[in-house]
């Protein structure tokens, strides 16, 4: 496809307002500069200063930054012509932008600040996957029934993997498998015996007898390889099966296992690992979803938390021919592996901002709905009276991990979405293995993130 041509019926650029200026949102604030058809003019984080400094990250002038902390201020500096830092969605939100990028990663925030531009008749590009896992097709009806669109974006894995799972349905692949690695590769050095991970060094010499990744035995090879690594880092993270389950909900795709496989693996394993266990794989029947930790020595390429599919190899003429290019096939020859081992986090996200406001696209597709749920699930003992503080670099909650289940509506002892228990009490303990469940927590029930599932399950459960 040529871009050009395929947006060249955008009339005129797409004003974007962006709500969050950690990682994703510098990374946007910095390439939008650079993008012809995309103009970043409003900028809202914790506070006015803050959005600030992340403008001028981004290498924008002091001059041409305005601190606003009222409309009045924040329209005068929008009619001179300069950039607006603001520290309250409030702040802005009568300005003419066509979209909100919302980016905190703040659950409650997040449905806050959506829910509010939708109402305002403004299209959200949704990047806070912590909302999305609890109320994203709720909110994407809700955004329909205005006239506006919700959209995941492209530099996050769940919108790249959406696309890569709906462009091979299209060209009449039956997809066995979908997923993503970890953000983090595990690199082995093999003259030390180190593994190093997101700039941990561990000693794990007993990794190099289970290096090698030829033959078709991946399943016990990687079962090995998670014994050794799992003494030394964790191999399971609440944000994959978070994103997974976006992909789920636009998808149809499910979980194997409510926690994932998530074997380690070297990108020629993913064949063998992803397909059906008669074939030697780890997967229990077809349309799954799942996670893999790449494993990689240090001057092998990064699969950067990119996104796979796996799919049946129909025709073995094309695939043999294929496989000799040096495609990924499984020793068998059943099950081949087609990949895009990249996120670029808000470098890349333009593209769902002008499906979104200049052609009225989402990238979650047409049929976008609550088919799994990400829960809660106690990993030790939880007495009465534990608060599960959301916190860090990926939103987790000490001693609490997820698991990805069939979606249900709300109730008293339904297994309660992960997010929407973060930073509440227990009022009931919870076994370690248990999920938490709703009644198991004093929640706000006045929060917008707890309003809004009520509605989603009411349009998608009545």
């Amino acid at each position: 496809m040529n871009f050009h041509q395929h947006y060249a019926r955008v009339a005129r650029p797409v004003e974007a307002c962006l709500v969050g200026s950690g990682s994703f949102g510098r990374s946007f604030l910095a390439q939008a500069a650079r993008i012809p058809l995309v103009n970043a003019r409003i900028a809202v984080d914790m506070t006015a200063e803050a959005a600030a400094k992340a403008f001028a990250a981004a290498g924008i002038e002091g001059r041409d930054i305005a601190v606003c902390a009222t409309p009045a201020e924040a329209r005068a500096a929008w009619n001179a012509g300069q950039r607006v830092a603001a520290g309250s969605l409030d702040t802005v939100l009568d300005l003419p932008f066509d979209i909100l990028i919302e980016a905190t990663g703040a659950p409650v925030a997040a449905a806050r600040h959506s829910l509010a531009a939708i109402e305002a008749g403004r299209h959200v590009a949704l990047v806070s996957k912590e909302a999305d896992s609890v109320v994203g097709p709720g909110l994407a009806r809700l955004a329909a029934e205005k006239g506006v669109v919700v959209t995941p974006v492209d530099g996050d894995q769940p919108s790249l993997l959406i696309g890569l799972v709906t462009w091979a349905e299209l060209l009449g692949f039956e997809v066995i498998a979908a997923g993503k690695s970890s953000e983090y590769d595990f690199v082995f050095e093999p003259a030390s015996g180190d593994v190093i991970c997101n700039g941990v060094r561990r000693p794990l010499p007993a990794l190099a007898k289970h290096w090698p990744s030829s033959g078709a035995d991946a399943v016990s090879r990687a079962a090995a390889r998670a014994e050794v690594l799992g003494s030394a880092f964790p191999l399971r993270t609440v944000p994959d099966l978070c994103e997974m389950t976006v992909v789920a909900n636009a998808t149809g795709l499910s979980a194997d296992v409510a926690g994932f496989h998530a074997p380690p693996a070297r990108i020629p394993e993913i064949a063998n690992l992803f397909c059906e266990r008669g074939q030697g794989g780890l997967l229990a029947g077809t349309r799954r979803v799942d996670v893999f930790h790449h494993l990689r020595l240090a001057d092998e390429a990064s699969f950067a938390g990119g996104v796979f599919v796996t799919v049946r190899c129909e025709d073995p003429v094309s695939w043999k021919l294929l496989e000799e290019k040096g495609h990924v096939v499984a020793a068998g020859g059943h099950t081949a592996a087609l990949y895009l081992p990249r996120h670029l986090l808000g470098l890349e996200c333009a593209t769902s901002l002008l499906d979104a406001a200049g052609y009225g696209v989402s990238g979650y597709g047409s049929d976008y709905r609550p088919r799994q749920d990400l829960v809660a699930v106690a990993e030790r003992d939880l007495p009465v009276g534990t608060v599960l503080s959301m916190g860090g670099h990926h939103h987790s909650i000490a001693d609490v991990g997820g698991g990805m289940v069939e979606a249900r509506p709300l109730g008293e002892d339904v297994p309660a979405p992960f997010y929407l228990v973060a930073d509440a009490k227990l009022v009931r303990p919870v076994r370690a293995g248990d999920a938490i469940r709703l009644g198991d927590v004093a929640l706000d029930e006045t929060s917008p993130l707890f309003q809004a599932r009520l509605k989603q399950d009411a349009m998608f459960f009545a």
